[in-house]
């Protein structure tokens, strides 16, 4: 496995590639979630990228970027014993140099959900994964479902500016209890790791209902908040059942659907998603 930094060796790299290359971009401080995905590139292309690049333009001013866990030489270790052809771990610098003054955004699918909860979370999502993408040349990407608006943006994005991508949509790797896998989780004290349960149990409530016959929205909706309000710890940002595709907001589930929510357990902000039909 080969590590590179700058842009010259990552292009000298992927040159010597024959075949099919898949792109995993991460944040780093790896779990089993990102790992999955690595094993999936490597089952599906005949060489696997992993970029590792804490994307600063992505977090608010109130958020945690100098909180956010790393540990290069563990996550260079586990890609390594999986096979990963080639690390990308660009500096800050490289990716927004001075003088820096171009973004990509996409419009209405960024508005809702994370995107009004979080301002301009998404134009730094989709501008570096559109750097990733010209770096890399990638044929293939793959993204978790956990981030579930994240991967509708980047769908669209790589739609509407023509990228040869295919985006692959993996499923959310959990823990036993069902507490999805994230980066974040390491905050949570014993209490507080307990009580995140309560996004998973919510949204099993509200998916049994709808296995059951219920269609009305608003009905799963009030569901998963009357199970979260069942914890003392769990503080409710939104709720959401919306069309999976346009994240519209729906009045009757028909089609393909999207269950999602974001909770604060104490001041760790967890995300997490079911998708129906």
């Amino acid at each position: 496995m080969l590590t590179v930094i700058t842009l010259s060796e990552l292009h000298a790299t992927r040159r010597s590639f024959q075949g099919t290359v898949g792109l995993v971009p991460t944040m780093g401080y790896l779990h089993e979630g990102h790992l999955s995905l690595v094993r999936q590139a490597k089952e599906e292309c005949d060489h696997v990228v992993v970029s590792i690049f804490v994307n600063p333009t992505q977090f608010g001013p109130k958020e945690d970027l100098s909180r956010y866990p790393r540990d290069l030489d563990r996550d260079l270790s586990l890609l390594d014993s999986l096979g990963a052809d080639l690390v990308w771990v660009p500096t800050e610098q490289s990716m927004y140099p001075q003088g820096y003054q171009t973004w990509v955004e996409v419009e209405r699918i960024t508005r809702p959900l994370e995107g009004s909860m979080r301002p301009g979370h998404f134009k730094g999502v989709t501008t570096v994964v559109a750097k990733l993408f010209n770096g890399v040349q990638p044929h293939k990407a793959y993204f978790g479902q956990k981030d579930a608006q994240q991967a509708a943006v980047i769908r669209q994005m790589t739609r509407d500016l023509n990228f040869p991508i295919e985006i692959v949509i993996c499923p959310i790797a959990r823990e036993p209890d069902g507490l999805a896998m994230s980066s974040r989780n390491v905050y949570l004290d014993t209490e507080q790791r307990k009580a995140a349960t309560v996004l998973y149990r919510s949204l099993s409530a509200a998916r049994n209902a709808y296995e059951n016959g219920e269609r009305a929205a608003e009905k799963l909706r009030q569901i998963m908040r009357d199970v979260l309000a069942t914890e003392l710890l769990a503080q409710m940002q939104y709720v959401s059942c919306a069309d999976y595709d346009t994240l519209e907001e729906l009045e009757t589930v028909t089609g393909k659907t999207l269950l999602s929510m974001a909770v604060f357990i104490g001041k760790t902000r967890l995300i997490d998603n079911f998708v129906l039909g």
